[in-house]
């Protein structure tokens, strides 16, 4: 039986002249069935929560008990009420598919002794070069050649197979202890983490394809690398397979499992070092993933409300190292959050201000650092709404691609514990819906630096949300904020769909950041902070507006941001409103994720 049940048994008992000994037994039940992330609140832990209400109640007299009991609990009754109801939209719910499993194994064995489903070749054009007997001239396909009595030569030149990138052809031919054998191309060269990472995702899919229940991989050209790129490059093949594999089937009716149980990585050493680096690439796959089917989502299903318990999830799977405070409304207002409110006011479900915090268990603290995630679950534009071609408000459901980014990583470095550095993630998550209560264009806000804000468009919201966050996230003590967004369309226009745009005026943190996404493979591109552009987001009654004009646009954008940071704070902004959205196959990328933990890394090391 859920609360709200139990609640309308106890206020109707309670009418009755229940005696009061029973009534509290009945509150405290009514706690216990509170949703975990609102009893893990501040407010939860700065008193029992069951004598709290019962102590009100006793106060009150009976013919008043709901209006005595309302300013505690219509916060979390309202809460229960649209949660039980949004989850009905629709009658959707998510069917509980687990993410697939991979044991993964590094060995040193020569490829015609391996037994399996699937062997998997990585092949450069080079290592498909041919002698004058069309011949291999590398050695391993020449030996794999030899093997198949010369059918791998003959297949290869029917199928026109020359190693070029995104080639692929599965030959099921016998004589191996593998079923089938894979030929993957790696184009010219293969000397990059990411070029690695899609050599898994083709293994995923041919692997699919196949139906493969065990698969091996090897390179052609693995000779001369050192133990370091070996090590990197099978990391990379391993995240690949991971994200290859996953399929988002939870809002389908009938979904397949994918076939692949286990995957031997072959020619790039072994040891505890090589086995440590793939139960690295595992966990940060399996938060990418985590991240990438937040942000798939609908709004319909994926509530600030419900934000806010996936992280008070990761919280209570963490709790060694990772606490939760989740602020409402009512404590939000108390410390003036009225840029971050103002977008909020229009929505029936309620905003949660996401506050996470990883802390080693032991050890000094190096560096104090904060991630900040833009948290607009969905966007509607407010009164300037989102119309037109273009607009893509069916796919509003991504405006919290940047908080999926920051939980993402914060569920990453729960499973890795990384020592002396201690991290904060933060997000201010709310709907921009439009209603009588709503914020209209012209209306100012009051953020929690005391700055003032003239809201000359609706629709320019998430940055609203972003500067209390930042405010927040200053006060926290860090030494390095950085906040992902999907925040303009400007930057998708100047740099596409593919790279994500930095603004900073921090040259270092610019680098660490940038040596970060060398290894995660994700592509973004420092953008300029013009400082002349200002002048555009001046208003005539309070000290800024929220929007600049279309010039400019991703450059403005940042510049507001930049407001809310403390000068002694390095400061970075992440634009990805493209690359966290796969527009070909409609699904999220999980963009952020892997580059994020990097960095994190970096800093604690």
């Amino acid at each position: 039986m859920g609360w709200p049940r139990k609640w309308c048994q106890c206020t109707n008992q309670f009418k009755n002249n229940i005696d009061y000994p029973t009534l509290k037994k009945m509150v405290a039940t009514i706690v216990a069935s509170l949703p975990s992330f609102l009893l893990a609140s501040s407010v939860a832990h700065s008193s029992s929560t069951s004598s709290l209400i019962f102590n009100k109640l006793r106060s009150s007299p009976r013919l008043r008990f709901s209006f005595a009991v309302a300013p505690l609990c219509s916060r979390r009754a309202k809460f229960m009420a649209h949660t039980l109801a949004s989850a009905n939209l629709g009658l959707t719910q998510p069917a509980n598919i687990e993410s697939p499993k991979i044991a993964f194994a590094a060995k040193e064995i020569d490829v015609g002794e391996w037994k399996g489903d699937m062997l998997a070749v990585g092949v450069t054009e080079k290592d498909m070069t041919k002698d004058e007997n069309s011949k291999f001239q590398n050695s391993i396909l020449k030996n794999l050649d030899r093997l198949l009595g010369g059918l791998l030569a003959e297949v290869s030149s029917e199928e026109d197979f020359t190693g070029k990138s995104g080639q692929s052809t599965v030959l099921r031919l016998p004589g191996l202890g593998s079923k089938r054998v894979g030929l993957i191309g790696l184009g010219q060269s293969a000397s990059s983490p990411s070029a690695f990472r899609g050599l898994g995702e083709a293994v995923a899919a041919a692997a699919k394809t196949a139906q493969a229940n065990s698969v091996a991989v090897v390179l052609a050209s693995s000779e001369g690398l050192s133990n370091e790129s070996k090590l990197g490059f099978a990391s990379a093949i391993a995240s690949g397979t991971v994200l290859g594999l996953h399929e988002d089937n939870r809002y389908k009716s009938e979904s397949k499992k994918p076939q692949l149980k286990s995957l031997d990585i072959l020619g790039l050493g072994t040891g505890p070092e090589l086995e440590k680096k793939l139960k690295y690439a595992e966990d940060v796959s399996s938060a990418i993933v985590f991240g990438r089917e937040l942000v798939n989502s609908p709004a319909n299903v994926l509530t600030p409300a419900a934000l806010a318990e996936e992280a008070s999830k990761i919280a209570s799977s963490y709790s060694d190292v990772i606490y939760a405070n989740i602020l409402t409304a009512e404590q939000c207002k108390e410390l003036k959050m009225g840029s971050y409110l103002g977008v909020a006011a229009a929505s029936d479900n309620p905003p949660y201000f996401i506050h996470l915090c990883y802390k080693p268990s032991s050890g000094p603290i190096k560096a104090k650092l904060a991630l900040v995630g833009k948290g607009l679950t969905f966007d509607s534009g407010g009164y300037n709404i989102k119309t037109g071609p273009g607009c893509s408000i069916d796919v509003m459901k991504i405006d919290m691609g940047g908080s999926a980014a920051v939980l993402g990583a914060a569920k990453a470095l729960g499973q890795i514990k990384p020592p002396g550095v201690e991290v904060h993630f933060i997000v201010a998550s709310c709907e921009n819906m439009i209603s009588g209560t709503g914020m209209r264009p012209g209306d100012i806000l009051t953020a929690s630096n005391g700055k003032t804000i003239e809201v000359n468009n609706t629709d320019a919201e998430g940055r609203l949300t972003l500067a209390d966050a930042l405010v927040y996230a200053c006060n926290q003590g860090v030494e390095k904020i950085v906040d992902l967004a999907t925040l303009t369309g400007a930057c998708i226009v100047a740099l596409g769909p593919s790279i994500a745009g930095v603004f900073t005026p921090s040259d270092e943190l610019a680098k660490e950041v940038f040596e970060a996404s060398e290894i995660s493979g994700e592509k973004f591109w420092r953008m300029p902070l013009e400082e002349s552009y200002w002048e555009s987001m001046k208003s005539g009654v309070a000290d800024m507006v929220n929007t600049g004009g279309r010039p400019g646009g991703a450059i403005t954008a940042a510049l507001f941001l930049k407001q809310f940071v403390d000068e002694k704070v390095q400061w970075m902004h992440i634009d990805l409103a493209g690359p966290v959205w796969n527009e070909k196959k409609r699904v999220a990328t999980g963009f952020g994720v892997s580059t994020l933990v990097e960095w994190v890394l970096k800093n604690s090391s």
